[in-house]
């Protein structure tokens, strides 16, 4: 997995009453206990030992159930936050495992950058960070959803064929064309059988430069790497001429930052 420099803005403070209070600027995320960073809140308040209330507003720009992991990374920030308000002292460590218990990709999200996610999302072995890849991300309708990928994926039992080792390889040499050679995504073939604008937007990709593209998660945004931010520009403005939702951004490297 890889951070990239898309993401939403988390304003957390605590609330006296003890009370979990999520306020949004999109209509189209919950903000009652179906929402992660909810999830969050009461995972850690429990973990604590602690009563306690909070009052999160999310600005996001991290398309809703895109395979992007917006709710993880909301989540995860609000983890964050939250021990930094109450002086809970929490090591990284620990915060993983309060995410792990509501989100296979929160793990990941507590402390980003290059990784190889393993397990259930909670085995997580840092990797040599990327160098700086310019990025197209577009989706061009909605998606399947994920319990519903996984069902199709045990019935096929689909062989892996994705280059794991040779993808590990390709980032211990910061070899930008052989890590955009080997993106691979299992779940792709399955989501194109029922989302023929992933084959569309892929090749819309390929033909304008991208050095490699793939679908994301599970789906249905899909991301190209280009040699450059101008290229990646030009891609994405062609993309949404075309009717589709596209921007462009860059993976980013983290450094390991107290809680």
């Amino acid at each position: 997995m890889q951070t990239v420099s898309l993401c939403d803005y988390i304003t957390v403070k605590k609330d006296e009453s003890d009370a979990i209070i999520i306020k949004s600027d999109k209509c189209n995320i919950p903000t009652d206990k179906r929402n992660l960073v909810y999830k969050a809140c009461e995972s850690f308040f429990r973990a604590a030992g602690i009563k306690g209330g909070a009052i999160i507003e999310i600005k996001k720009h991290i398309p809703v159930a895109a395979g992007l992991a917006g709710g993880s990374s909301d989540a995860a920030a609000t983890l964050r936050a939250l021990n930094r308000l109450y002086k809970t002292g929490f090591s990284e460590d620990m915060l993983r495992k309060i995410g792990a218990i509501f989100g296979a990709d929160v793990p990941y999200c507590i402390s980003g950058g290059t990784a190889l996610c393993e397990g259930i999302g909670d085995i997580i072995t840092p990797l040599k960070p990327l160098p700086r890849m310019d990025l197209v991300i577009s989706i061009g309708g909605e998606g399947m959803s994920t319990p519903a990928m996984y069902a199709k994926f045990d019935d096929n039992m689909q062989q892996n064929t994705i280059d794991t080792d040779g993808m590990l390889d390709a980032i211990n040499k910061s070899d930008a064309r052989g890590i955009a050679a080997r993106l691979g995504n299992t779940f792709e073939r399955i989501c194109c059988e029922k989302r023929s604008f992933i084959i569309k937007i892929k090749s819309i990709m390929i033909q304008n430069g991208a050095l490699g593209a793939v679908m994301s998660g599970s789906g249905p945004s899909v991301f190209g790497f280009f040699h450059d931010k101008e290229e990646a520009a030009r891609c994405s403005k062609l993309l949404i001429s075309k009717g589709y939702y596209a921007f462009y951004c860059n993976t980013i490297n983290i450094a390991n930052k107290k809680s």
